[in-house]
């Protein structure tokens, strides 16, 4: 209560220079908050400034400080759909809630209505995309109120999409829809029209398809070429038989090495794979923990002077070894801490991709549960048969389930209304508008696995720029820099593909 009153005392100080500026139609809007405060389209109410942000893009950002801060755009913005905006913590303990709202006017004493929370805990402190579906064809101040725990965040590439036509149709006719369900709640002799429950019906059925899409969304989002080259790619980069330093290691330390000694080294590196397909091999953290500290204990070993004096090395080979012993131990602890952080960034990423799978199956699981039951409700029987024409890829026969579904809704509801059962078409309204509702769930759910996925493209583009390269031998950065080039390329294509697709 506080913090909104605190709120409401600072929106006076912009309502002069916000109410004297407003635009009329502003339909989309960009923030990268580069150039001045001025240029901004959004007016700091408390917390915010330019000084001590990390940019996620450009030159400039927005460090919202500790403890409660708030923006709201300058102008009212027509038609908004996809919000979407970068979210960098100070550090691994900060964590923060972000409410987005809106509000026809910009007035002290105005009504914000609540859209969405984002409320992220503390663990890491890189960019995080966030998007949220506002989905109001009408005129809409926007508000973000920032509150942030354990220090401050910087706020980047704030962008408002234009609400979808479908989604505005869809949100017209729910409006008439809630007229009519308002006047049969009241019990009032209202003659409802057929016009409007097929309104009803379409709107209903129109979701079949949408839900039809996001299954195979769900279904495709990872499956792309140009994906999994660029993560095979970031794997080759991780695994050390690729690079020229640790070949020569294990062939320094075959030199030397006893038969039962060798034998027990290629089964210290079987795990990374043999030279014609180890690039090919995944290296896990697990893997790579279990065989670190291990193999420079073995390497001590076999370079220990009492080891190789009472071999039946040949006097070149133990020459060799008294000589070069210390500088191959140097090398190999020197590139194994090198590719050990490189395995860390991968790990990262792989954990990442695990747990967007996760996500991505049990969304996948409850809008196909969703699906088969928005179905039923519709009058149409839940059989494989007929799910199969909804998810067909021919447009014609998902065209004649969806005008079946409209039909069905339609002539169930003008039954009721023949019937004068009122209550039950109360009833039966009240359902079919909560089974549309839902849907948005599964909306917001997406706009989750979006928001990771580019999260996740972004770590990955850091995580491969040429600044990244841990190695300091030549020919070990020429190899890191090869496979980063390629997988640069990959990552672009897949990227560019994923946006045009799936946002």
């Amino acid at each position: 209560m506080r913090t909104t009153a605190v709120i409401s005392m600072l929106l006076l100080g912009v309502l002069t220079t916000v109410n004297a500026s407003a635009k009329e139609n502003e339909l989309v809007f960009a923030s990268d908050f580069e150039g001045n405060r001025l240029s901004q389209p959004w007016s700091w109410i408390m917390g915010c400034q330019f000084e001590g942000a990390e940019p996620h893009s450009g030159e400039s950002a927005l460090l919202c400080a500790e403890g409660n801060s708030s923006i709201v755009s300058k102008y009212p913005i027509s038609e908004a759909g996809l919000l979407e905006f970068w979210v960098k913590t100070q550090n691994t303990q900060t964590q923060y809630r972000i409410n987005v709202l809106t509000s026809p006017v910009l007035k002290l004493d105005a009504q914000w209505q609540h859209v969405a929370l984002i409320d992220i805990t503390p663990g890491a402190n890189e960019y995080l995309a966030h998007r949220v579906s506002i989905d109001d064809p009408s005129r809409q101040y926007i508000r973000l109120d920032i509150e942030s725990i354990n220090g401050p965040i910087s706020l980047d590439d704030l962008s408002l999409d234009k609400i979808r036509l479908d989604m505005a149709l869809q949100k017209n006719e729910q409006k008439i829809i809630g007229g009519i369900l308002d006047k049969l709640k009241a019990d009032k002799n209202y003659e409802v029209q057929s016009e409007s429950f097929r309104t009803l019906g379409k709107n209903y059925a129109a979701q079949l398809e949408s839900q039809r899409q996001y299954l195979e969304y769900s279904n495709a989002i990872y499956s792309s070429i140009t994906f999994v080259l660029a993560t095979s790619e970031r794997n080759k980069m991780s695994n050390p038989m690729g690079y020229n330093t640790f070949r020569s290691v294990l062939s320094d330390t075959k030199r030397v090495a006893s038969p039962i000694q060798q034998a027990r080294l290629g089964s210290m590196v079987k795990p990374f794979g043999d030279l014609a397909t180890a690039t090919l091999n995944v290296v896990s953290a697990g893997a790579y923990s279990a065989f670190a500290e291990p193999f420079k204990s073995f390497l001590a070993a076999t370079f220990d002077r009492s080891n190789y004096d009472n071999s039946d090395l040949s006097r070149s080979d133990k020459k060799f070894a008294e000589e070069n012993g210390l500088k191959i131990y140097q090398q190999a602890e020197r590139f194994m801490s090198e590719i050990e952080k490189e395995l860390q960034q991968v790990t990262a990423l792989d954990n990442d991709l695990v747990s967007m799978q996760k996500n991505l199956d049990t969304f996948r699981k409850d809008l196909d549960k969703h699906l088969r039951g928005y179905l039923q409700h519709a009058g149409i029987a839940r059989t494989p048969e007929n799910y199969s024409r909804v998810m067909s890829k021919d447009e014609q026969t998902r065209a004649l389930v969806i005008t079946e579904a409209s039909a069905n809704i339609s002539a169930k509801a003008e039954a009721l209304l023949a019937s004068n059962s009122n209550a039950e078409l109360v009833q039966y309204m009240i359902k079919t508008t909560e089974k549309i509702d839902e849907f948005q769930e599964f909306k917001e759910r997406f706009n989750q696995i979006t928001s990771a996925m580019l999260t996740f493209y972004d770590k990955f583009e850091r995580s491969i720029a040429t600044e990244q390269n841990p190695f300091t031998d030549p020919s070990d950065r020429a190899v890191w820099e090869q496979h980063a080039q390629s997988a640069r390329n990959y990552i672009r294509q897949s990227k560019e593909a994923f946006t045009k697709a799936f946002m």
